[in-house]
């Protein structure tokens, strides 16, 4: 499964299945293992091949789904990824393929619907404890901007500042030499921040982003 931040709100890659079972219902891209394939490189080879996506920021072993009943075909088993595109990347997919908001996901086919939730969840938390933020943000960013991104993954309002001293005493960001462009509204350019690394690392094991009214602050 894709996911990818896009208009403020967390969307996952479906197409729609054009032949039984399910016809008409929107589904996961992927396909079936090779003979010669692994599991990974058979998933960007569906990927490249179906949605035509090659622009994965980060890609991970999500689940496998092992349901008799999930396939009314007969027995199949089906090992879901997660992959991560970053904000404002625009990979051009085929006119059977769109992006839907995981909140709000459309009659899905098999049991890819509670894929796409599992791996909404994952990202929640992965968020509180890696640097995983890197995948879903662009190159460089204002805090402004990284605080939208990640409220849009784990589902709730963060605080700007709590965000950026957090993630700048863990090492996770840096700020740039550069500045957002001036806006209409004037004021004080804001700082370009990046990431220290772009390769996953567990930066706090105990971490958890909370909503703020569980919370004051947006993770520890």
């Amino acid at each position: 499964m894709v996911l990818q931040v896009r208009q403020g709100s967390l969307h996952v890659l479906l197409w729609q299945r054009a032949e039984p079972p399910f016809e008409g219902q929107w589904a996961l891209p992927g396909g079936p293992l090779g003979e010669d394939e692994r599991l990974g490189t058979s998933l960007g080879h569906h990927l490249a091949t179906k949605v035509d996506l090659t622009d994965i920021a980060h890609m991970e072993q999500l689940e496998t789904r092992s349901d008799p009943a999930r396939d009314p075909r007969g027995r199949v088993l089906a090992t879901a990824y997660l992959a991560l595109i970053s904000a404002g990347t625009e990979p051009r997919i085929p006119p059977d393929t769109a992006w839907h908001p995981v909140q709000d996901l459309p009659p899905t086919a098999f049991d890819h619907g509670s894929i796409a939730r599992s791996g909404r969840e994952r990202l929640r938390a992965k968020l509180s404890y890696t640097n995983i933020g890197f995948a879903l943000a662009p190159e460089t960013f204002t805090i402004a901007q990284l605080r939208d991104i990640y409220a849009a993954s784990v589902g709730h309002l963060i605080s700007a500042t709590n965000l950026q001293r957090i993630l700048t005493r863990r090492g996770v960001i840096e700020a740039t030499p550069a500045a957002a462009p001036p806006t209409a509204a004037g004021g004080r350019p804001a700082t370009l921040y990046r990431f220290a690394t772009r390769t996953l690392i567990v930066t706090n094991p105990f971490a958890a982003f909370r909503p703020p009214s569980m919370s004051p602050t947006a993770a520890q």
